[in-house]
């Protein structure tokens, strides 16, 4: 999931469950324990779009090396995670829900996962920020060696630090999967105000969010959206039927239909991707994936 805005000052009134006691815990256990039942799968699908992300800028930018990657609402470091190590959310649900985890000190954990992730390790690991208003979360992904830097501030709210602005410079690829909602426009103004050249941007995104005030924020600032046609990617299962109305209800507002999708009990995200223009012409989004 993400948090960039915090869960309980939602940007985007969209009608979602209420998961706030996941977000900010001191490890990832309950989060994990708590949205396997709802098959929770978006950094999966994820982690095959980023990892073809990074290998189509290592081919267009050899010189740089590694990546810098943001990973905006970065939660526990999942995407971090998934991009960086070769583990599938498939293995991180099985870890965080065994029970020879389950008693274990958060310290433990720390330190178990810090020799995890660590035996797993890609060599051609980029750099990862991550930034979340969850600061618990943000921490312990870097307490275990997923991010290089965690900055627990919601840019929503607040300009970037001094400390944070340092570490955007040179970004070449800003990530987000389901987090667009919580954080919005200010977030996106805020970071492209740190950065001297605008990165790549790419943004799994809720169909019952509106993305088009972020791309026309994109497109002052000279990056062109493209959206992935003819296909969407599923986030999670409905909580419950009043869930699954209320986004039926925002669908309507905004002129979508569920048929073929939400219809299916599952959030569906579309995915977009913001480049400048002469990327775009080089490699478009559906022949880059």
């Amino acid at each position: 999931m993400a948090a960039g805005a915090s869960r309980t000052s939602r940007c985007v009134d969209w009608g979602k469950a209420d998961f706030g006691h996941i977000y900010d815990c001191p490890d990832p256990r309950t989060y994990f324990a708590t949205l396997q039942p709802l098959e929770y799968q978006i950094p999966h699908h994820g982690q095959a779009v980023f990892r073809a992300l990074a290998d189509a800028l290592h081919r267009l930018r050899p010189e740089r090396t590694p990546l810098t990657v943001v990973d905006l609402c970065c939660s526990y470091g999942i995407n971090a995670a998934l991009l960086n190590h070769h583990v599938t959310l498939a293995d991180l649900y099985v870890r965080y829900t065994a029970d020879r985890l389950a008693a274990l000190p958060t310290r433990q954990l720390v330190a178990e996962d810090r020799l995890f992730f660590a035996a797993r390790r890609r060599p051609d690991a980029a750099r990862v920020t991550g930034i979340d208003a969850a600061s618990q979360a943000a921490a312990y992904a870097h307490d275990i060696g997923l991010l290089d830097h965690a900055f627990g501030e919601n840019l929503e709210l607040t300009e970037p630090s001094p400390a944070l602005r340092r570490a955007l410079v040179g970004t070449d690829l800003i990530i987000i999967t389901g987090g667009v909602g919580y954080v919005f426009v200010n977030t996106f103004t805020r970071l492209l105000d740190s950065m001297a050249t605008p990165p790549w941007i790419a943004a799994f995104v809720l169909r019952t969010v509106p993305y088009q005030p972020i791309t026309e924020l994109l497109s002052g600032a000279g990056l062109v959206t493209e959206r992935l046609p003819a296909r969407t990617f599923r986030q999670r299962r409905f909580a419950d039927r009043a869930e699954q109305h209320a986004a039926f209800r925002a669908l309507a507002e905004i002129g979508l239909h569920p048929a073929g999708r939400e219809a299916d009990g599952y959030y569906h995200t579309d995915l977009y991707l913001s480049r400048p223009a002469p990327d775009v012409a080089a490699l478009p989004l559906a022949r880059l994936l």
